[in-house]
Protein backbone atom coordinates (compact mmCIF):
# COMPACT_ATOMS: atom_id res chain seq x y z
CA UNK A 1 0.00 0.00 0.00
CA UNK A 2 1.46 3.46 -1.24
CA UNK A 3 1.09 6.22 1.60
CA UNK A 4 1.43 10.09 0.85
CA UNK A 5 4.55 11.24 3.49
CA UNK A 6 3.51 14.90 3.85
CA UNK A 7 4.59 18.30 5.51
CA UNK A 8 3.19 18.77 8.92
CA UNK A 9 0.68 21.35 9.50
CA UNK A 10 2.37 24.32 10.33
CA UNK A 11 0.71 27.08 12.58
CA UNK A 12 -0.84 30.35 10.91
CA UNK A 13 2.29 31.89 11.70
CA UNK A 14 4.43 29.91 9.24
CA UNK A 15 4.08 30.31 6.10
CA UNK A 16 6.24 27.66 4.69
CA UNK A 17 9.24 25.60 5.20
CA UNK A 18 12.31 24.42 3.79
CA UNK A 19 13.96 20.41 3.39
CA UNK A 20 16.66 20.64 5.66
CA UNK A 21 17.63 16.90 5.92
CA UNK A 22 16.34 13.73 4.38
CA UNK A 23 17.40 10.80 6.78
CA UNK A 24 16.27 7.91 4.77
CA UNK A 25 16.51 7.75 0.91
CA UNK A 26 14.47 5.56 -1.73
CA UNK A 27 14.92 1.95 -1.08
CA UNK A 28 15.66 2.22 2.60
CA UNK A 29 13.73 0.09 5.21
CA UNK A 30 12.32 2.51 7.52
CA UNK A 31 10.84 1.19 11.16
CA UNK A 32 7.56 2.97 12.34
CA UNK A 33 8.18 6.32 13.58
CA UNK A 34 11.77 6.57 12.87
CA UNK A 35 12.70 10.13 11.96
CA UNK A 36 12.59 10.00 7.73
CA UNK A 37 13.72 13.90 7.39
CA UNK A 38 13.93 17.25 9.02
CA UNK A 39 11.46 20.05 7.84
CA UNK A 40 12.69 23.83 9.40
CA UNK A 41 10.62 26.52 9.24
CA UNK A 42 12.06 30.15 10.45
CA UNK A 43 10.99 29.21 14.30
CA UNK A 44 11.94 25.58 14.92
CA UNK A 45 12.90 22.44 12.78
CA UNK A 46 10.22 19.73 13.01
CA UNK A 47 10.52 15.82 12.67
CA UNK A 48 8.52 13.86 9.98
CA UNK A 49 8.35 10.32 11.22
CA UNK A 50 7.17 6.86 9.15
CA UNK A 51 3.56 5.75 9.49
CA UNK A 52 4.12 2.22 9.66
CA UNK A 53 7.13 -0.12 8.78
CA UNK A 54 8.15 -0.03 4.93
CA UNK A 55 10.51 1.81 2.31
CA UNK A 56 10.86 5.32 0.84
CA UNK A 57 9.88 4.63 -2.67
CA UNK A 58 10.61 8.31 -4.49
CA UNK A 59 11.41 11.58 -3.15
CA UNK A 60 9.39 14.35 -4.35
CA UNK A 61 10.90 17.69 -2.37
CA UNK A 62 14.84 17.66 -1.98
CA UNK A 63 16.66 18.90 0.55
CA UNK A 64 16.70 23.04 0.21
CA UNK A 65 13.31 23.25 -1.57
CA UNK A 66 10.62 24.84 0.00
CA UNK A 67 7.33 23.16 1.06
CA UNK A 68 3.91 24.08 2.12
CA UNK A 69 1.95 22.82 4.98
CA UNK A 70 0.02 19.38 4.04
CA UNK A 71 2.18 19.21 0.69
CA UNK A 72 3.13 15.61 -0.44
CA UNK A 73 6.88 15.07 -0.17
CA UNK A 74 7.44 11.61 -0.76
CA UNK A 75 5.90 8.12 -1.13
CA UNK A 76 6.33 5.28 1.20
CA UNK A 77 5.11 1.81 0.73
CA UNK A 78 4.25 -0.01 3.98
CA UNK A 79 5.67 -3.25 4.43
CA UNK A 80 8.63 -5.24 2.99
CA UNK A 81 7.86 -5.10 -0.76
CA UNK A 82 9.77 -1.99 -1.98
CA UNK A 83 13.29 -4.18 -1.52
CA UNK A 84 12.44 -7.99 -1.18
CA UNK A 85 13.90 -10.31 -4.01
CA UNK A 86 11.29 -11.85 -6.04
CA UNK A 87 12.22 -14.66 -8.31
CA UNK A 88 10.69 -15.55 -11.75
CA UNK A 89 9.29 -18.67 -13.45
CA UNK A 90 12.91 -19.66 -14.40
CA UNK A 91 13.92 -19.34 -11.02
CA UNK A 92 16.39 -16.81 -11.42
CA UNK A 93 16.13 -14.28 -8.72
CA UNK A 94 15.29 -10.79 -9.82
CA UNK A 95 15.30 -7.88 -7.88
CA UNK A 96 12.69 -5.05 -7.25
CA UNK A 97 12.62 -1.91 -8.86
CA UNK A 98 13.57 0.03 -5.69
CA UNK A 99 16.06 -2.29 -4.92
CA UNK A 100 17.56 -2.21 -8.88
CA UNK A 101 17.77 1.20 -8.65
CA UNK A 102 19.70 1.26 -5.05
CA UNK A 103 22.44 -1.16 -7.03
CA UNK A 104 22.95 0.82 -10.06
CA UNK A 105 24.86 3.90 -8.34
CA UNK A 106 26.66 3.91 -4.82
CA UNK A 107 24.19 6.00 -2.58
CA UNK A 108 24.20 9.91 -2.80
CA UNK A 109 21.94 12.27 -1.03
CA UNK A 110 20.48 14.97 -3.01
CA UNK A 111 23.14 17.69 -2.24
CA UNK A 112 26.15 15.50 -2.14
CA UNK A 113 24.94 14.98 -5.99
CA UNK A 114 24.50 18.70 -6.75
CA UNK A 115 27.76 19.41 -5.10
CA UNK A 116 29.31 16.85 -6.67
CA UNK A 117 28.28 18.20 -9.95
CA UNK A 118 29.55 21.62 -9.54
CA UNK A 119 32.83 20.20 -8.60
CA UNK A 120 33.38 18.29 -11.48
CA UNK A 121 33.93 15.12 -9.26
CA UNK A 122 32.37 11.40 -10.04
CA UNK A 123 31.58 8.88 -7.40
CA UNK A 124 34.88 7.57 -8.08
CA UNK A 125 36.97 10.27 -6.54
CA UNK A 126 34.24 10.35 -3.60
CA UNK A 127 34.83 8.05 -0.59
CA UNK A 128 31.31 7.56 1.16
CA UNK A 129 31.58 7.46 5.24
CA UNK A 130 28.00 7.09 5.44
CA UNK A 131 25.92 4.16 6.49
CA UNK A 132 25.93 1.58 3.71
CA UNK A 133 29.01 3.59 2.21
CA UNK A 134 26.53 6.31 1.57
CA UNK A 135 27.80 9.51 0.09
CA UNK A 136 26.93 12.80 2.32
CA UNK A 137 27.36 16.22 1.45
CA UNK A 138 30.82 16.35 4.03
CA UNK A 139 32.04 13.94 1.82
CA UNK A 140 31.98 16.24 -1.30
CA UNK A 141 33.20 18.83 0.48
CA UNK A 142 36.27 16.99 1.80
CA UNK A 143 36.95 15.27 -1.75
CA UNK A 144 36.59 19.04 -3.49
CA UNK A 145 38.83 20.39 -0.94
CA UNK A 146 41.79 16.91 -1.19
CA UNK A 147 41.75 17.71 -5.18
CA UNK A 148 42.27 21.44 -4.76
CA UNK A 149 45.42 20.77 -2.42
CA UNK A 150 46.92 18.21 -4.93
CA UNK A 151 49.97 20.27 -6.26
CA UNK A 152 49.70 21.03 -10.20
CA UNK A 153 52.57 19.49 -12.85
CA UNK A 154 54.71 22.49 -13.93
CA UNK A 155 56.51 21.64 -17.29
CA UNK A 156 60.15 22.54 -15.79
CA UNK A 157 62.99 23.10 -18.54
CA UNK A 158 66.35 21.40 -18.01
CA UNK A 159 69.32 23.80 -18.54
CA UNK A 160 70.10 21.70 -21.99
CA UNK A 161 66.76 22.89 -22.84
CA UNK A 162 67.05 26.66 -21.89
CA UNK A 163 66.89 28.78 -25.04
CA UNK A 164 70.45 30.74 -25.90
CA UNK A 165 70.57 33.82 -23.85
CA UNK A 166 67.82 32.75 -21.12
CA UNK A 167 69.57 32.85 -17.65
CA UNK A 168 67.78 29.73 -15.79
CA UNK A 169 66.68 31.35 -12.16
CA UNK A 170 68.26 29.61 -9.33
CA UNK A 171 66.12 26.98 -7.18
CA UNK A 172 66.27 29.64 -4.04
CA UNK A 173 65.47 33.08 -6.27
CA UNK A 174 62.30 34.63 -5.25
CA UNK A 175 60.32 34.34 -8.45
CA UNK A 176 57.06 34.46 -7.57
CA UNK A 177 54.84 34.02 -4.36
CA UNK A 178 54.09 30.23 -3.89
CA UNK A 179 50.94 29.11 -1.47
CA UNK A 180 51.56 25.76 0.06
CA UNK A 181 48.64 23.89 1.38
CA UNK A 182 45.04 23.66 1.32
CA UNK A 183 43.34 26.84 0.52
CA UNK A 184 39.83 25.26 0.41
CA UNK A 185 36.29 27.28 0.82
CA UNK A 186 32.89 26.21 2.18
CA UNK A 187 29.78 27.47 0.84
CA UNK A 188 26.77 25.94 2.59
CA UNK A 189 23.07 27.83 2.40
CA UNK A 190 21.87 30.08 5.46
CA UNK A 191 19.85 28.20 7.14
CA UNK A 192 15.90 29.34 7.42
CA UNK A 193 16.16 29.80 11.13
CA UNK A 194 19.34 32.19 10.56
CA UNK A 195 18.18 33.69 8.29
CA UNK A 196 14.78 34.84 10.48
CA UNK A 197 17.17 35.36 13.19
CA UNK A 198 18.40 38.17 10.73
CA UNK A 199 15.87 39.81 9.26
CA UNK A 200 14.31 40.12 13.28
CA UNK A 201 17.67 41.86 14.53
CA UNK A 202 17.77 44.07 11.40
CA UNK A 203 13.91 44.95 12.19
CA UNK A 204 14.76 45.59 15.67
CA UNK A 205 18.02 48.00 14.53
CA UNK A 206 15.68 49.94 11.85
CA UNK A 207 12.07 50.33 13.41
CA UNK A 208 13.03 50.99 16.95
CA UNK A 209 14.49 53.56 18.81
CA UNK A 210 16.99 51.46 21.22
CA UNK A 211 19.11 52.50 23.44
CA UNK A 212 21.23 51.30 26.36
CA UNK A 213 21.78 52.24 29.95
CA UNK A 214 24.31 50.32 31.82
CA UNK A 215 25.07 49.48 35.43
CA UNK A 216 26.85 47.40 38.13
CA UNK A 217 26.16 44.70 40.53
CA UNK A 218 28.16 43.29 43.22
CA UNK A 219 27.15 39.69 42.49
CA UNK A 220 29.16 38.60 46.24
CA UNK A 221 25.81 38.72 48.36
CA UNK A 222 24.40 36.58 45.94
CA UNK A 223 27.05 34.09 45.23
CA UNK A 224 27.99 33.33 49.23
CA UNK A 225 24.25 32.94 49.95
CA UNK A 226 23.87 30.17 46.95
CA UNK A 227 27.39 28.57 48.60
CA UNK A 228 25.23 28.52 51.70
CA UNK A 229 22.64 26.78 50.22
CA UNK A 230 23.17 25.01 47.38
CA UNK A 231 23.32 21.68 48.46
CA UNK A 232 20.52 21.88 50.99
CA UNK A 233 18.50 23.41 47.86
CA UNK A 234 19.82 20.47 45.39
CA UNK A 235 18.19 18.03 47.86
CA UNK A 236 15.14 20.13 49.28
CA UNK A 237 13.99 20.09 45.57
CA UNK A 238 15.21 16.79 43.80
CA UNK A 239 18.54 17.63 42.61
CA UNK A 240 17.92 21.04 41.13
CA UNK A 241 20.46 22.67 41.54
CA UNK A 242 20.01 26.71 42.14
CA UNK A 243 22.31 29.16 39.89
CA UNK A 244 22.19 32.54 39.18
CA UNK A 245 19.48 32.86 36.39
CA UNK A 246 16.51 32.28 38.87
CA UNK A 247 18.28 35.49 40.69
CA UNK A 248 17.58 37.41 37.87
CA UNK A 249 14.57 36.31 36.63
CA UNK A 250 12.63 36.89 39.88
CA UNK A 251 13.97 40.30 40.35
CA UNK A 252 13.39 41.00 36.60
CA UNK A 253 10.01 39.90 37.43
CA UNK A 254 9.55 42.05 40.43
CA UNK A 255 11.13 44.96 38.88
CA UNK A 256 8.30 44.75 36.08
CA UNK A 257 5.87 44.72 38.20
CA UNK A 258 7.08 48.54 39.43
CA UNK A 259 7.53 49.82 36.32
CA UNK A 260 4.80 48.40 33.55
CA UNK A 261 6.09 50.44 30.59
CA UNK A 262 8.82 47.92 30.65
CA UNK A 263 6.44 45.00 30.41
CA UNK A 264 4.56 46.67 27.81
CA UNK A 265 4.53 46.62 23.91
CA UNK A 266 3.79 48.86 20.94
CA UNK A 267 1.22 47.22 18.29
CA UNK A 268 0.75 50.08 15.43
CA UNK A 269 -0.68 53.20 17.04
CA UNK A 270 -1.36 51.01 20.36
CA UNK A 271 0.16 50.62 23.99
CA UNK A 272 -0.35 47.26 24.89
CA UNK A 273 0.22 46.95 28.73
CA UNK A 274 0.38 43.02 29.42
CA UNK A 275 -0.95 41.69 33.51
CA UNK A 276 1.44 38.78 33.54
CA UNK A 277 5.15 38.16 33.21
CA UNK A 278 6.14 36.07 30.43
CA UNK A 279 9.96 36.13 30.27
CA UNK A 280 12.07 35.06 27.49
CA UNK A 281 15.66 33.11 28.06
CA UNK A 282 17.90 33.33 24.98
CA UNK A 283 19.65 30.08 24.54
CA UNK A 284 22.61 29.33 22.39
CA UNK A 285 21.65 26.12 19.96
CA UNK A 286 23.52 24.32 17.16
CA UNK A 287 20.85 25.81 14.87
CA UNK A 288 20.96 29.48 16.36
CA UNK A 289 19.40 31.57 18.92
CA UNK A 290 16.29 30.85 20.34
CA UNK A 291 14.22 32.60 23.06
CA UNK A 292 11.87 29.98 24.68
CA UNK A 293 9.62 31.51 26.95
CA UNK A 294 9.11 30.71 30.96
CA UNK A 295 5.19 31.52 31.87
CA UNK A 296 4.00 33.68 34.51
CA UNK A 297 7.31 33.88 36.89
CA UNK A 298 5.58 35.99 39.44
CA UNK A 299 4.30 32.53 40.12
CA UNK A 300 7.11 30.31 39.63
CA UNK A 301 9.50 29.31 42.63
CA UNK A 302 13.23 29.38 42.25
CA UNK A 303 13.45 25.80 41.87
CA UNK A 304 11.08 25.90 39.11
CA UNK A 305 12.97 28.70 37.27
CA UNK A 306 16.09 26.43 36.89
CA UNK A 307 14.18 23.43 36.16
CA UNK A 308 12.38 24.89 33.21
CA UNK A 309 15.66 26.64 32.18
CA UNK A 310 17.40 23.74 32.52
CA UNK A 311 15.30 21.51 30.72
CA UNK A 312 14.53 24.42 27.69
CA UNK A 313 18.07 24.39 27.52
CA UNK A 314 18.61 20.03 26.77
CA UNK A 315 15.45 20.31 24.15
CA UNK A 316 17.28 23.80 22.28
CA UNK A 317 20.60 21.18 21.78
CA UNK A 318 18.29 18.03 20.72
CA UNK A 319 16.48 20.36 18.45
CA UNK A 320 12.83 19.59 20.15
CA UNK A 321 11.52 22.66 21.16
CA UNK A 322 8.41 23.77 19.69
CA UNK A 323 6.62 26.59 18.04
CA UNK A 324 4.28 26.61 21.73
CA UNK A 325 7.52 27.15 23.29
CA UNK A 326 8.76 30.33 21.76
CA UNK A 327 5.57 32.31 21.05
CA UNK A 328 4.68 35.37 22.66
CA UNK A 329 6.72 36.65 25.75
CA UNK A 330 6.68 40.12 27.49
CA UNK A 331 10.16 40.54 28.05
CA UNK A 332 13.67 38.71 27.93
CA UNK A 333 17.11 38.74 29.05
CA UNK A 334 20.40 37.10 27.63
CA UNK A 335 23.26 35.65 29.63
CA UNK A 336 26.19 36.82 27.36
CA UNK A 337 28.40 36.01 30.40
CA UNK A 338 28.36 32.35 30.27
CA UNK A 339 30.39 32.71 26.87
CA UNK A 340 32.92 35.08 28.53
CA UNK A 341 31.07 38.43 27.17
CA UNK A 342 32.64 41.31 29.68
CA UNK A 343 29.50 43.91 28.21
CA UNK A 344 27.59 44.27 25.11
CA UNK A 345 24.80 45.98 24.04
CA UNK A 346 21.39 43.61 23.94
CA UNK A 347 18.98 44.23 20.69
CA UNK A 348 15.43 44.14 21.12
CA UNK A 349 13.23 40.82 20.46
CA UNK A 350 10.29 42.73 19.34
CA UNK A 351 7.78 43.60 19.46
CA UNK A 352 8.72 43.89 23.37
CA UNK A 353 10.23 47.14 24.10
CA UNK A 354 13.17 45.92 26.52
CA UNK A 355 16.08 43.65 27.24
CA UNK A 356 18.02 42.53 29.50
CA UNK A 357 21.76 41.61 29.12
CA UNK A 358 23.81 39.57 31.63
CA UNK A 359 27.35 39.55 31.58
CA UNK A 360 30.67 37.76 33.10
CA UNK A 361 31.47 38.31 37.00
CA UNK A 362 34.91 39.55 37.16
CA UNK A 363 36.70 40.06 40.05
CA UNK A 364 37.70 44.10 40.35
CA UNK A 365 39.03 46.87 42.60
CA UNK A 366 35.61 48.57 44.38
CA UNK A 367 35.86 51.72 46.69
CA UNK A 368 33.33 50.48 49.98
CA UNK A 369 32.91 52.65 52.89
CA UNK A 370 36.56 54.58 51.74
CA UNK A 371 38.71 51.55 51.28
CA UNK A 372 39.36 49.76 47.96
CA UNK A 373 38.05 46.35 48.33
CA UNK A 374 37.94 43.42 45.70
CA UNK A 375 34.33 42.18 44.71
CA UNK A 376 33.04 39.73 42.27
CA UNK A 377 31.18 42.60 39.63
CA UNK A 378 28.85 42.13 36.89
CA UNK A 379 27.97 44.94 34.11
CA UNK A 380 24.36 44.50 33.34
CA UNK A 381 22.65 46.44 30.61
CA UNK A 382 19.15 46.84 29.44
CA UNK A 383 18.43 47.94 25.75
CA UNK A 384 14.72 49.76 25.47
CA UNK A 385 12.79 51.20 23.08
CA UNK A 386 12.81 55.04 23.70
CA UNK A 387 9.59 55.48 21.70
CA UNK A 388 7.90 54.03 24.88
CA UNK A 389 10.49 53.89 27.54
CA UNK A 390 11.64 57.08 28.89
CA UNK A 391 15.49 57.34 30.53
CA UNK A 392 14.45 57.67 33.65
CA UNK A 393 12.31 54.60 33.90
CA UNK A 394 14.98 52.36 31.81
CA UNK A 395 17.47 53.56 34.90
CA UNK A 396 15.16 52.92 37.67
CA UNK A 397 14.15 49.69 36.28
CA UNK A 398 17.81 48.78 35.95
CA UNK A 399 18.63 50.27 39.50
CA UNK A 400 15.68 48.08 41.35
CA UNK A 401 17.15 44.69 39.90
CA UNK A 402 20.29 45.78 40.96
CA UNK A 403 19.50 46.55 44.38
CA UNK A 404 17.56 43.24 44.92
CA UNK A 405 20.05 40.87 43.59
CA UNK A 406 22.11 42.78 46.08
CA UNK A 407 20.11 42.34 48.90
CA UNK A 408 18.74 38.52 47.57
CA UNK A 409 17.25 38.63 50.88
CA UNK A 410 14.31 39.89 49.90
CA UNK A 411 13.81 37.35 47.26
CA UNK A 412 12.38 34.24 48.52
CA UNK A 413 14.06 31.16 48.58
CA UNK A 414 11.25 28.54 49.08
CA UNK A 415 13.52 25.93 51.09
Amino acid sequence: MVIEIKAPQFPESVADGSIATWHKQPGEFVARDEIIVDIETDKVVLEVVAPEDGNLTEIFKHEGDTVLSLEVIAAFVAGSAAVEVVSTSSGAPVSSPAAANAAEATPMSPSARKLASQSALTQDDIVGTGKGGRITKEDVVKATSDKASQPAAAPVASASQSMPGMIAPSAASPVASVVTGPRSEKRVPMTRLRKRIAERLLDAKNNTAMLTTFNEVNMKPIMELRAKYKDKFEKTHNGTRLGFMSFFIKAATEALRRHPEVNASIDGDDVVYHGYYDIGVAVSSKRGLVVPILRDTDQMSLAGIESSIRTFGERAQAGQLGLEDMQGGTFTISNGGVFGSLMSTPILNPPQTAILGMHKIQERPMAVNGEVVILPMMYLAVSYDHRLIDGKEAVQFLVAIKDMLEDPARILLEL
